[in-house]
């Protein structure tokens, strides 16, 4: 009976194993995501799109061309409707003691004009931001030669030194060569011109000028002769030079043309050789 008892139960568990094993497995939990979110409760929010600003670079206008030197008197003439009544300021031998300040001061006055350097006037650290200064507040500068040497006392070679040299360096400081020569002395060989306009440059001499003379070494005695001599007429190129005494009649100066009614040329406006 106990054998009998026995025989059942074990029959039983076995088909209580099989049942189990046939049963159908529950389908496996979706794998939580972190923070214990699932992936059907997940939302995704759009990715907003980068925006990059595209900066442009300034356009640069250039000045018209209003005038042209005559090479016949040295003096600037009208491109069609121009005002004839005008005159171009320039100085000389900068920037020896005076020219940032004479900068400065036509600066003020919103008076273009160009500046002639020499070599041997930016050599050092001092002279050269002189230069940069004077070139950033809007002025032009135009070619003097290095060692302010008569051109026609100096050989072909030597010629090239005293001008390219000028050229190398300044545009090594501000970043472009100049764009007017004027020989000192004003004295100027076939030579020099041939290579003056082979770099570009327009050469040029001038009107007027008296602040070497003695008498005229007095900025009341300056201003009165740059305002009142005979030579002032439409177009003239005035020549002036770093002095103090040109420094102190410089204001003089350009208010005595303008209260002529002439107006001050921006030497960018001049046609150039290119």
């Amino acid at each position: 009976m106990i054998e009998m008892n026995l025989s059942k139960w074990l029959l039983l568990l076995a088909v209580l194993f099989v049942l189990s094993a046939c049963g159908v497995a529950e389908e496996e939990p979706a794998a939580p995501k972190e923070n214990g979110e699932s992936t059907e409760s997940m939302v995704l929010e759009p990715v907003e799109e980068e925006t990059i600003e595209v900066v442009q670079d300034p356009v640069i206008t250039k000045p018209e061309i209003l005038y042209e030197l005559n090479p016949a008197n040295w003096a600037l003439q009208p491109i069609d409707d121009a005002n004839p009544k005008a005159v171009l300021l320039t100085i000389d031998d900068a920037p020896d003691k005076y020219a940032f300040e004479m900068a400065k001061t036509l600066k003020a006055l919103n008076a273009p004009a160009i500046f002639f350097v020499n070599g041997h006037f930016i050599d050092t650290d001092e002279e050269k931001a002189n230069l940069k200064a004077i070139v950033e507040m809007g002025f032009t500068i135009g070619n003097h030669t290095q060692t302010h040497a008569n051109l026609k006392n100096s050989t072909e070679e030597q010629q090239r030194e005293e001008i390219i040299k000028v050229n190398e360096t300044v545009e090594a400081i501000i970043g472009e060569k100049p764009i007017f020569f004027r020989a000192p002395f004003g004295v100027n060989t076939d030579f020099s011109r041939n290579l003056v306009h082979e770099e570009g440059m327009l050469l040029m001499n001038w009107t007027y000028g008296y602040d070497w003379e003695k008498q005229y070494m007095d900025a009341t005695n300056l201003t009165d002769i740059m305002v009142n001599t005979e030579y002032l007429t439409n177009g003239a190129n005035l020549l002036m030079h770093d002095r103090k005494w040109t420094a102190e009649a410089l204001t003089g100066i350009v208010e005595g043309l303008r209260a002529k009614g002439y107006d001050l040329i921006d030497p960018q406006t001049i046609k150039g050789v290119k």
